[in-house]
C-alpha cells in the first residue's frame, strides 16, 4: 500500500501505470517527468482542478510550490455563464456528430441514457469491445455509445442491427465521436462509463454526472480511485485474471448507477460537486480569485521588465 499525503491508501494497481508498471510505457514516462524536470523554478503551478475538491493534496503541495487551482476549465456556458459565447473549447480531434447524436438523446426520456466513451486514446481489446456491446444490448437502457473509427472494426457484425428494433426508436446509437459537454450535460442522461482520463473526470464531477470508472492507464487507475472512493461519485468496475471487464459486471455496475442505492448517493454527491464547480469559477470563488491574483501578478511583472 502506498500513501499519499492528502489521498486515501493506495494499492499497487491503483497507482499511475507509469509507477506501478515503470516498464510498460517508457518514451511515454519519459515524455511525462521532462515536463516536470524544471518544476522547481517555476514561479507559478496552475492546475485544472478546484480548491473544494483536493483541500488537503493542494495544501500539501503548496509547501513545495507557488500552486494555485484555475478549474474547471470547461467553457463558460456549463458553469458560471458569464462569458458570452464561450461554448466549446473551440478544438476538436476527430470529427463531431453534433446533429446525430443530440437529435438522438433529445427523443429520449430523463435519466434513462447510458453514455459511454473510453477516450480518444484507449484501445480496447477485440474481446472487450464484445463483452461491453453485449452488456449494452442486456442492459434495460439506452446508450450512447463513442466508439472511434479506428475501433469500429471490433464491434460485432450483427450489433448495429440488433439494437434497432424499429425506425426511429432506437435503443442504442453508436458514434465515432460526440460533443462531450452537450451529451454530459443533456437531462436524457443517466450515467457515464469512463476511462476516467481527467478532463472526462472534471467534466463529469462539474456536470454533476454519476460514472462508472474503467480505467485503462496513466493517471487513470487513480482517477477511478477518487471517482470511487473520496468524491463517492462512482463505481469502479471489477476486471478478471486476464483483465477483461464482463458483461456480467458491467451490467450489475450499470443497474446499480442507474437505480440503486449507492447509485442514489451517486447522483446526490455529483450534484453537489457540481454546485461547488460553479462556485469556483464564479466571481469571487477560489479559481476565480486565484486567476486574479495571477493576472495581476503577470501585470506587474510586465511593469517591471518595461520600467528596467
Amino acid at each position: 500500500m502506498f500513501l499519499i499525503p492528502g489521498l486515501p491508501l493506495y494499492t499497487v494497481l491503483e497507482l499511475p501505470s507509469f509507477v506501478s508498471d515503470v516498464e510498460s510505457l517508457p518514451h511515454f514516462l519519459r515524455l511525462l517527468v521532462d515536463q516536470f524536470s524544471n518544476i522547481e523554478k517555476a514561479d507559478w503551478v496552475l492546475f485544472n482542478t478546484f480548491d473544494e475538491l483536493e483541500p488537503e493534496l493542494l495544501n500539501w503541495m503548496a509547501k513545495l510550490w507557488r500552486v494555485r487551482t484555475i478549474g474547471p476549465t470547461i467553457p463558460s456556458k456549463y458553469l458560471d455563464k458569464r462569458i458570452e459565447g464561450d461554448n466549446d473549447y473551440g478544438l476538436n480531434i476527430f470529427d463531431i456528430k453534433r446533429g446525430e447524436c443530440i437529435d438522438w438523446l433529445n427523443a429520449k426520456e430523463d435519466n434513462s441514457v447510458i453514455y459511454v466513451s473510453m477516450g480518444s486514446m484507449a484501445v480496447l481489446k477485440q474481446e472487450q469491445v464484445e463483452e461491453v456491446a453485449r452488456a449494452l444490448l442486456g442492459c434495460d437502457y439506452n446508450f450512447l455509445w463513442v466508439v472511434r473509427k479506428t475501433e469500429e472494426n471490433k464491434i460485432p457484425s450483427t450489433f448495429r442491427k440488433d439494437i434497432s428494433t424499429s425506425p426511429g426508436s432506437e435503443k442504442g446509437l453508436v458514434i465515432t465521436w460526440c460533443p462531450q459537454l452537450e451529451v454530459l450535460s443533456h437531462p436524457a442522461l443517466g450515467c457515464f462509463v469512463t476511462h476516467c482520463g481527467w478532463n472526462s473526470t472534471m467534466e463529469s464531477l462539474s456536470l454533476g454526472v454519476p460514472m462508472i470508472a474503467f480505467p485503462q492507464w496513466s493517471d487513470q487507475p487513480s482517477n477511478a480511485k477518487c471517482v470511487e472512493d473520496i468524491w463517492k461519485v462512482g463505481i469502479r468496475v471489477k476486471v478478471d485474471e486476464d483483465g477483461i471487464l464482463r458483461k456480467k459486471e458491467l451490467e450489475s455496475c450499470i443497474k446499480e448507477a442507474m437505480e440503486g442505492e449507492k447509485g442514489k448517493e451517486m447522483k446526490k454527491n455529483a450534484k453537489n460537486w457540481k454546485e461547488l464547480a460553479v462556485q469556483a469559477v464564479s466571481e469571487g470563488g477560489s479559481s476565480d480569485k486565484n486567476v486574479d491574483e495571477f493576472l495581476e501578478a503577470m501585470k506587474k511583472e510586465k511593469v517591471i521588465q518595461n520600467n528596467g
